[in-house]
């Protein structure tokens, strides 16, 4: 008999081009691989269109319009929640009992329209999101949205605390595993590792030509991290570092040429961005939020070299004995001064493979997420 499955989506799964896309887009190909039959449903905002490369991958596919702005907000819940309470997707999950996978905290508004009796709902947790907006509320510098992620973050934590204990939930990392079991006191939770594209170490061994930090660089903890690093780390060294991303801003572009030995790549490809993680000798991911896992993180162990960050970035991933960890900018400085000329050995390689190959495997993880939904 064949099994059909409701995926509800935060956002168009594709293209995959940042984290929790990729982890959505890598998970839904790897159900469809298995033999699932898909019914996805997705809210479409921020100009990311309707791609026809998940109609190779789903029975049928429905397209919701996320209430933007002063339609979405609630004094109840959060608006990353209450933007995306959508009648006719309620209407559309009570026509059959398939299961359900709802992708993120913020597409569980609609649970309580939902005739959950007789079906399976898992909730994939890309985040403790609380936690994740009052960094967000610390870091910003801006008045309005260090209000409203302060307010998003007390919404959060009340509403995860209340999230029902009859549907399982999928964590990202083993840290936020025990996180919504203690804090939130969810019964129902298990460890779910992220999607990836990424299937073997790849890492290639001797010296690279230079350093590299990359991410989405509008995001403004991203932009934090790259700022962080030209005038803390590499104002202190010279060492070449690239920096590479989306949407850079003019502040940004004029700080990675100030110095001869730092530059800026805009908006490059996906595949340019694969090119420079694998001739990066140091790859460099700073991070000042410590909550959920860094995709960019992943493709660094799987795809490059050196891997240099800091404990916000790697603490409660498992990942820990696989990167050089500085937590001062002085001591980032020194572990990139003495990795420079220190070639990436076998030894490295075969530890990354232990560490990461087995934990981050689609199929294996697919073949444990089908038992909690039927």
């Amino acid at each position: 008999m064949s099994r059909h499955l409701h995926i509800v989506a935060l956002d168009t799964p594709w293209p995959a081009d940042y984290g929790g896309a990729i982890d959505m887009f890598y998970r839904l190909e790897s159900l469809h691989r298995s033999g699932v039959r898909i019914h996805l449903h997705y809210f479409c905002y921020n100009h990311r269109g309707n791609p026809n490369e998940l109609n190779r991958f789903c029975e049928s596919i429905n397209v919701y319009e996320r209430k933007m702005g002063r339609r979405g907000l609630s004094l109840k819940l959060p608006y990353i929640v209450a933007s995306r309470v959508n009648n006719e997707l309620i209407a559309n999950l009570n026509k059959d009992n398939h299961p359900i996978l709802a992708e993120g905290i913020h597409c569980t508004g609609i649970l309580p329209g939902i005739d959950t009796g007789n079906r399976k709902v898992v909730v994939r947790l890309h985040n403790d999101e609380s936690e994740y907006y009052k960094q967000l509320a610390r870091t910003s510098h801006h008045l309005f949205r260090k209000l409203y992620y302060h307010n998003e973050s007390r919404l959060l934590k009340k509403y995860q605390a209340s999230l029902p204990q009859g549907c399982y939930y999928a964590c990202i990392t083993p840290a936020d595993t025990e996180t919504f079991r203690n804090r939130y006191g969810l019964k129902n939770v298990f460890f779910l590792p992220a999607y990836t594209p990424y299937e073997e170490i790849r890492g290639q061994q001797g010296i690279g030509n230079f350093c590299l930090y990359h991410g989405n660089l509008s995001v403004p903890e991203n932009e934090k991290a790259a700022i962080w690093l030209l005038t803390n780390v590499f104002s202190r060294i010279r060492i070449p570092l690239v920096v590479a991303g989306r949407n850079p801003s003019r502040r940004l572009d004029k700080l990675a040429h100030l110095c001869q030995h730092t530059c800026l790549v805009a908006n490059p490809s996906p595949a340019e961005i694969d090119d420079l993680v694998r001739k990066a000798h140091i790859n460099i991911l700073p991070s000042f939020c410590s909550t959920g896992i860094k995709i960019k993180l992943l493709h660094a162990l799987f795809e490059g070299r050196h891997c240099v960050t800091n404990d916000a970035m790697v603490n409660g991933t498992g990942l820990e004995p696989a990167c050089h960890t500085g937590g001062s900018a002085l001591a980032m400085a020194s572990i990139i001064t003495q990795l420079h000329h220190q070639p990436f050995t076998h030894e490295e390689t075969v530890l990354r493979r232990q560490l990461v190959s087995d934990t981050y495997n689609n199929d294996k993880n697919t073949r444990e997420l089908i038992q909690y939904l039927w």
